[in-house]
């Protein structure tokens, strides 16, 4: 029963980046980005895959960094 709610979490986050996607540079896309980095960081750590840990840990650093760098230039404008 466990298993399969950590399997829904992974699902949804996979969803959520994949919407990130088709937004484009819409508002919202990073946030889509970072929602589901860290739901595929909690099934990722659920599952034990040390490489998939780090690589979802890299995905949602550089999600923030995307979010903040495209606040502050908006901001200039």
């Amino acid at each position: 029963m466990i298993t399969n709610l950590f399997r829904i979490i992974g699902i949804l986050g996979l969803l959520w980046i994949i919407l990130g996607i088709v937004e484009k540079r819409r508002k919202g896309q990073d946030k889509h980005y970072i929602l589901g980095g860290i739901l595929l960081l909690v099934y990722s750590i659920y599952i034990e895959d040390w490489v998939f840990i780090i690589l979802q840990i890299v995905f949602i650093i550089t999600a923030f960094y995307d979010l903040s760098k495209n606040r502050k230039f908006k901001k200039r404008k």
